[in-house]
């Protein structure tokens, strides 16, 4: 019977205090990167699919695609079209450039990456 009750005891300590040797502190996973721009799938599709339709030349140069990071003033920056500022109006006011297949939708107050479409 002691023995039952000291493993009882000792599984109610793993549950409580988990399985962390002295002086070891939880590490929690990687912040992920927090969009600015709160936009649907859809929202999404026809942001991609009307800039699509516009031709717009891509982007050459090496840019993070991290949301959030600073946008390098090599990236040529270009202001969201009227049409698609219609059909997505939160995203009126923010700045554009794509380079391969994603759109990046850029904050213009800090030139910082507010959303990467893929």
């Amino acid at each position: 019977m002691r023995r039952f009750s000291l493993a009882l005891a000792s599984a109610a300590a793993l549950l409580v205090f988990g399985s962390l040797a002295p002086g070891q502190t939880p590490t929690s996973p990687p912040a992920a990167s927090q969009s600015t721009v709160k936009l649907t799938m859809e929202q999404e599709h026809v942001i991609k699919e009307l800039l699509k339709e516009m031709k717009v030349e891509p982007q050459q140069a090496a840019v993070s695609e991290t949301v959030g990071a600073a946008v390098p003033s090599t990236i040529k920056l270009q202001p969201i079209p009227e049409q698609v500022g219609q059909r997505v109006p939160q995203i009126k006011s923010h700045l554009f450039f794509i380079k391969g297949e994603r759109v990046y939708l850029v904050d213009p107050k800090d030139n910082s990456i507010a959303e990467v479409i893929d």
